[in-house]
């Protein structure tokens, strides 16, 4: 096959993994493709069949080798940037009457939260309470001073 059929092939498996949502699959194929391509382009290969078995090697190889790492390194990274820590710090008003212990409602960059306290007093509605940190979809507040 000509380099520039691996190439083109390449190419086009590299556009369908970018239009597959997080799978990091057919990028191996592509990368595999475009290697045979660059390598049958300098005139290392010449028969078809060891075309096939470099393009089989170098995408199952790399997929074995690198999916996994590539998996974690994104999923890492996603779910520290879309992480709820940055409501740490900020500042919550307070919907109703929160009993000491109990659960009530705040208000915090527009949205209604569910809160709760450690506090063993009462905090009345409208007070100002710090978010100490988030459970789930629970804020922890201490009231500001």
């Amino acid at each position: 096959m000509p380099w520039w059929y691996w190439m083109l092939f390449g190419a086009a498996l590299l556009v369908v993994e970018i239009m597959l949502p997080g799978s990091f699959f057919v990028i191996f194929f592509g990368v595999g493709a475009v290697v045979v391509g660059l390598l049958a382009g300098v005139g290392a290969v010449g028969e078809p069949w060891l075309e096939w078995l470099l393009f089989s090697a170098f995408s199952v190889g790399s997929l074995v080798a690198f999916r996994g790492r590539l998996l974690r390194h994104f999923t890492r990274s996603h779910a520290s940037t879309v992480g709820t820590e940055t409501y740490v710090g900020d500042t919550a008003t307070l919907t109703e009457d929160l009993e000491a212990g109990g659960v009530g409602r705040a208000e915090l960059r527009g949205t209604v939260w569910t809160v709760r306290s450690h506090e063993t007093t009462r905090l009345v509605r409208g007070q100002r309470c710090r978010v100490e940190r988030l459970d789930g979809l629970t804020l922890w507040v201490r009231p500001q001073p």
